[in-house]
């Protein structure tokens, strides 16, 4: 089956309501051994492109994943980059700010971790938790001493998502292409997961009560979700809500989304020059003589 970006690909302007979308949709595989031979054939093509991507050095690649807990970011992660050559690829995760991060503009601490060109950069989650975590919980805007109160109604949160935006458009027009993905999940499907971690031992680890404890405000994050996402999908730096119940078919899905984004820059190995190409068949000719 054929993978259709454009079913999970958030047109500019487009208002998100994640309840009318599908946390669970048909696979695009139809076997186990099928998803392992797609994604094996996807893993593949990503490490070629990927090498020439890092050759050629003329673009950034940034790819956001932002997504409730559980939702599987690292497996997706740890799948789909499995053939990249660690050399071209960093991850970069973004928790609680420290308190010098705290001192800055939220966009200051993803700035500084931007990938390179000719390298991709993953964000598991990423400058969006300004616009979600501390959406649901403004007390810890309070917490860092930013002037809430000088801020009414949801104007705050429409100045950063301008910011966003102006960044973003800020990063494609120097080089940097950009897609967000949002593993969507269900509620239900969660508290499967969650149970599974404390189920087997080796999961326990992954669970702590504060998780827990966010499913109270899932309604809450829903909507700043939908909020985040409508405001800030663009043509430049498009959105792509995935479902995320089925883990083997998000991560296809996800595969085919970052590859199409690497295909879509023409990656190809520098043609070296005449002179340098006669360099090398000097060095290539003593070479030869060498040989014990």
């Amino acid at each position: 089956m054929k993978i259709r970006l454009k079913d999970y690909r958030i047109a500019p302007g487009e208002e998100v309501d994640l309840k009318k979308r599908k946390t669970l949709v048909t696979p695009v595989y139809h076997s186990k051994e099928h998803y392992q031979e797609v994604l094996a054939d996807h893993v593949s093509k990503l490490s070629d492109l990927q090498q020439r991507h890092y050759a050629d050095n003329s673009h950034a690649v940034l790819v956001i994943f932002q997504a409730m807990d559980a939702a599987g970011k690292d497996g997706a992660i740890r799948h789909v980059m499995s053939g990249i050559n660690p050399q071209g690829c960093q991850v970069s995760s973004f928790k609680h700010p420290s308190a010098v991060e705290a001192q800055h503009d939220f966009l200051w601490r993803a700035a500084v971790k931007l990938p390179e060109r000719g390298q991709i950069g993953i964000f598991n989650r990423s400058y969006y938790e300004d616009v979600l975590v501390v959406r649901v919980h403004p007390e810890i805007l309070k917490a860092q001493g930013f002037p809430v109160e000088r801020h009414k109604g949801d104007a705050l949160w429409e100045d950063r998502f301008r910011s966003i935006r102006d960044f973003e458009r800020h990063l494609h027009a120097n080089g940097t292409r950009i897609v967000k993905i949002f593993l969507h999940l269900s509620k239900e499907e969660q508290r499967k997961r969650f149970l599974s971690r404390i189920d087997e031992p080796d999961k326990n680890w992954k669970l702590s009560p504060s998780d827990v404890e966010e499913r109270k405000f899932w309604k809450d994050y829903r909507k700043a979700y939908e909020a985040a996402i409508s405001a800030t999908s663009s043509a430049d730096a498009p959105w792509y809500v995935v479902p995320a119940d089925d883990k083997e078919n998000a991560r296809l899905i996800v595969s085919q989304i970052v590859l199409d984004l690497l295909d879509g820059l023409k990656p190809h190995f520098p043609k070296v020059s005449a002179q340098h190409e006669a360099e090398l068949q000097a060095i290539r000719a003593d070479l030869i003589g060498q040989r014990e």
